[in-house]
């Protein structure tokens, strides 16, 4: 009889409060993102850029916060909005956080929603014009 009532005041949490069941950022990379730029971050240069490092300088710019959520991989992720952002937000305090500048404030969902509307078909040329030093 226990575990009927526990069930069933999980069922009606998760009913009540539906944002408590939404992945971690963490693991939305994993499935989503470390297929390409491997667990670690690191890509594989220069078909599949590192997410370490310089990421947090691009993102110092209004063109870079939206560069690292137009890039296909981002963009046509299958995650909503705000996921999109939380696990942006995690690379980036994640695997940057030493060249995020100190004023960042974290990307928001409507940002991302902005982003794909603007999907980048070229995203290597539009960063070699704009950060020409970044690997």
């Amino acid at each position: 009889m226990y575990p009927k009532r526990l069930l069933a005041w999980a069922a009606l949490c998760f009913a009540v409060f539906p944002g408590t069941a939404q992945a971690d950022p963490r693991a939305d990379y994993l499935l989503h993102c470390a297929g390409c730029h491997l667990p670690n971050g690191k890509g594989a240069p220069p078909d599949v850029p590192s997410l370490v490092g310089t990421l947090g300088l691009i993102v110092a710019s209004p063109e870079g916060r939206a560069y690292v959520l137009r890039v296909p991989g981002a963009s046509q992720a299958p995650l909503d909005d705000e996921s999109l952002a939380n696990v942006m937000n995690w690379v980036l305090r994640t695997f940057n956080e030493k060249t995020l500048p100190k004023d960042f404030r974290p990307l928001e969902a409507a940002e991302a929603t902005d982003a794909r509307r603007r999907v980048l078909a070229d995203p290597v040329s539009y960063r070699k014009r704009l950060w020409p030093d970044y690997d």
